[in-house]
């Protein structure tokens, strides 16, 4: 059975993150916030957002329904988009384990470097 609870707590703790923080960032006390990681209440659909937002990741995800955490790219501009895009492409299912990067990895972790970087 899916803990949202733990969902929650997990996100919060991996971005180093009180409680309190959480709070301030989507208008609910710490207090709330810690009922909400005991599941003792669950937040309305506009803190749900609230929260999802806050960490970058899905509804789908952050309810359970989605197993993987998601990368989002909403935020950057055309260019780091490709970039993303390009990078996903290049490394999926890639075993660079022993191996040297081709020029093309190569040129894209480049290409990531100098916009990144700006």
């Amino acid at each position: 059975m899916f803990d949202f609870g733990l969902r929650i707590r997990e996100l919060r703790e991996s971005r180093h993150m009180s409680q309190e923080s959480l709070g301030r960032r989507i208008g609910r006390s710490k207090p709330v916030i810690s009922n909400y990681e005991n599941n003792i209440k669950y937040p309305p659909l506009e803190v749900l957002i609230s929260i999802a937002n806050v960490f970058n990741v899905s509804l789908d995800y952050l309810v359970g329904i989605e197993k993987k955490d998601a990368l989002y790219i909403n935020n950057l501009n055309e260019m780091q988009t490709n970039i993303m895009k390009l990078l996903y492409e290049e490394f999926t299912d890639c075993n660079l384990k022993g191996k040297e990067l081709s020029s093309r990895q190569q040129k894209i972790l480049s290409l990531l470097l100098i916009e990144f970087l700006k």
